[in-house]
């Protein structure tokens, strides 16, 4: 398939790649900054623009990987375009094409195509670090094009699935507390480290080992520390290191809280 990309973020660098990799051909890249447009056609080796008049109108896909702020702006400024845009003799490129983007908490209908879709692939992404995509679920929605997001999908992955709407964006919700908000936990850790010159990295067995349990115990199985028995001579302690900390000492009674009310 060709396939223009609309973005040039974390996801796009990943997913541009991968389908070059399953012999699909990315013709173009399109980015609102002429550096990270350049910088991912430069790995895709494929041209790149920072001008929505001068996406080409040749893809048989368009995928959009950009924030949700402006996901329904471009998609309207681009759509309005391609069907200015003569395409080469095939009614299914250019405005005919398939669209789809990739947010896990944007409504299929943000795009005002005829043909569109919406291809989530759950998995946190950072240019810098290579990901297996044979192991990243993917989500897909779409009222026509079904047959070939899955013939796309499962050309990259062996975990591909349907979700409309309504459940994806209780599927994102959970993916931001899974992911993101530990991930702050991680940051707010290293930062009670830092000043001490505790080295970061000797809480990597810990939380290796926190998140191999739960491939084998339900989450609530595996909650261990002061929380769960309510260790009031132990939590009084950890507030008091963090006296000059007002905004950590209400994280830390928050989660304390709810760990020890769910359980």
């Amino acid at each position: 398939m060709n396939i223009i990309f609309i973005g040039a973020g974390n996801l796009a660098t990943h997913l541009s790649q991968a389908f070059q990799r399953a012999n699909h051909r990315v013709l173009q890249v399109y980015s609102r900054t002429e550096e990270s447009a350049s910088s991912l056609a430069a790995l895709l080796d494929c041209p790149f623009t920072t001008r929505i008049e001068e996406i080409l109108p040749d893809a048989e896909v368009y995928v959009f990987s950009v924030r949700d702020a402006v996901l329904q702006d471009l998609a309207e400024r681009l759509y309005a375009h391609l069907r200015q845009v003569a395409t080469a003799g095939n009614p299914r490129r250019g405005a005919g094409a398939l669209f789809v983007h990739t947010a896990g908490s944007m409504p299929l209908d943000v795009l005002p195509m005829l043909r569109r879709g919406v291809f989530y692939p759950m998995q946190t992404f950072s240019k810098s670090r290579h990901v297996d995509f044979c192991q990243i679920p993917i989500f897909l929605e779409s009222q026509t094009d079904m047959r070939l997001m899955e013939l796309l999908a499962r050309a990259l992955s062996q975990q591909v699935y349907h979700l409309d709407g309504e459940r994806r964006r209780y599927l994102h919700l959970s993916a931001v507390f899974a992911c993101n908000f530990v991930n702050h936990m991680y940051d707010l850790s290293a930062r009670i480290l830092e000043p001490h010159d505790i080295p970061f990295h000797v809480m990597l067995p810990l939380i290796d080992e926190t998140a191999s349990k739960v491939h084998t115990l339900p989450p609530h199985e595996a909650q261990t520390g002061p929380a769960v028995r309510y260790d009031k001579n132990v939590m009084d302690h950890h507030l008091d290191l963090l006296a000059d900390a007002p905004d950590m000492q209400q994280i830390y009674k928050l989660l304390s809280r709810s760990i020890h009310d769910k359980l």
